[in-house]
């Protein structure tokens, strides 16, 4: 064997700072291998090269437990739990206001905690930052060369970047992952807009940790009322022609919560309530949600893919950032241990069963339910797939006495081994 096939990893190129890139170079940091972090946007929130911001704001997301496990693996599992608040279990309520089911994950795992995004990008970054990890703003990679010892990228302003391997965290529409595969599969439309509010006061009782997901007559409602009155919703509107965040913007706050007000007019829950409550600047217009088919290549030469870049989970999933996080510090060990095509090798092999499993289990949950895939689509839920639905949920949800169900420990309970050699 050469030294160009048996070399380690001693340097990186990280693309994308959202979730996946800090993570990763925090893993990789630990790992002994220099990495640096490239953002497209600038310190604004504008992309690279442009005057005025074209991206959505960031709306509320949830880290669940087994993320948080694979950021302790790094020692950064304070950074979610000083920003986010948690969540005791997951509430299902039919749009007449019925009680279907109630999930938690198991009692000996940390409590899932409800973050903003846009709080959990600067919180990651800083924790990077404190560590001496390097992140370059305003930097949009164009394309990069393989060597086949290094990758040199080239971004929109002209500068150049070098190191061992590149690795693309640069989400759904990943300009890392054309480069590995300019086949791949294009994210597409899922039928759905989405919205997110902050509601400061409201006169309903607290939910007590337990955030409730309503399946309205016309759009799917995502609530929790917080110990100081407080609020936090989303939603999914169904709209059967796609629109550009932009677009969605554009059409401006007062408008769309016009649009919701009417989405939720006969629904028995506290939707059209904290929908009427909720002031035009409070409203996150978050945009379109979008779905990608499974990629078969994640890896090409030096580069491979982490986070949305390499398997973007469906909305309604709430695994998203957990399951970057994971991949994110798996491929740091698998580069530790073994020179650059091997690891990247290691990591598909230790990511993709785990992966796979997630999404099929979303898939067949929101299958036997009759519910999730109604929220995926452009078309809500009928009469007669609303009682069905209302009807198979208890039961497959497992409901027991109690009215709760706890969910399957092997998706929430998945811990890294970090001292454990990968071979």
């Amino acid at each position: 064997m050469t030294a160009r096939t048996t070399a380690r990893t001693r340097t990186a190129l990280v693309i994308g700072g959202g979730i996946a890139g800090p993570v990763a170079a925090m893993a990789l940091h630990k790992a002994g291998i220099e990495a640096t972090v490239y953002e497209a946007y600038d310190a604004t929130g504008n992309p690279a090269g442009t005057s005025t911001a074209k991206s959505a704001p960031g709306g509320g997301m949830t880290i669940a437990p087994n993320g948080q496990q694979a950021l302790e693996t790094i020692d950064a599992a304070e950074t979610v739990r000083a920003i986010g608040t948690p969540v005791t279990a997951l509430g299902l309520r039919s749009w007449t206001g019925r009680h279907l089911a109630q999930l938690a994950p198991p009692e000996h795992l940390p409590a899932t905690r409800f973050v903003w995004r846009t709080e959990l990008h600067e919180a990651l970054a800083a924790e990077a930052a404190r560590r001496g990890i390097p992140l370059q703003r305003g930097k949009r990679l164009l394309d990069a060369t393989d060597t086949g010892t290094g990758v040199t990228a080239r971004f929109s302003d002209g500068s150049l970047a070098k190191a061992d391997v590149l690795i693309g965290a640069d989400g759904l529409r990943s300009t890392v992952r054309t480069l590995i595969d300019p086949s791949t599969p294009k994210p597409h439309y899922a039928g759905m807009l989405t919205f997110t509010a902050r509601v400061p006061k409201t006169e309903l009782p607290s939910t007590e940790g337990v955030l409730y997901m309503c399946y309205g007559k016309r759009a799917y409602f995502a609530y929790r009322i917080l110990d100081d009155a407080s609020a936090v919703w989303s939603v999914n509107l169904p709209h059967r022609e796609p629109m550009t965040s932009a677009e969605a913007q554009a059409v401006g706050a007062g408008e769309w919560l016009k649009r919701l007000r009417e989405a939720f007019t006969d629904d028995r829950t506290p939707a059209p309530d904290l929908v009427a409550a909720t002031a035009p600047e409070d409203l996150l217009i978050t945009g379109p949600t979008e779905t990608m088919l499974p990629l078969t290549t994640w890896s090409r030469g030096r580069m491979t893919l982490i986070g949305d870049a390499a398997h973007a989970t469906p909305p309604t999933s709430g695994q998203g950032a957990s399951l970057a996080s994971e991949s994110a510090v798996q491929l740091a060990r698998c580069l530790r241990d073994l020179p650059p095509g091997r690891a990247f090798k290691a990591y598909e092999s230790l990511r993709r069963p785990r992966v796979d499993r997630i999404l099929k289990h979303t898939t067949a949950t929101a299958t036997a339910t009759s519910a999730a895939a109604r929220t995926a689509t452009p078309k809500p839920a009928g009469p007669f797939s609303r009682a069905l639905r209302d009807a198979l949920l208890p039961v497959a949800t497992r409901v027991g006495g109690t009215g709760g169900a706890v969910w399957g420990t092997w998706q929430f309970d998945h811990r890294i081994d970090w001292d454990e050699r990968v071979e």
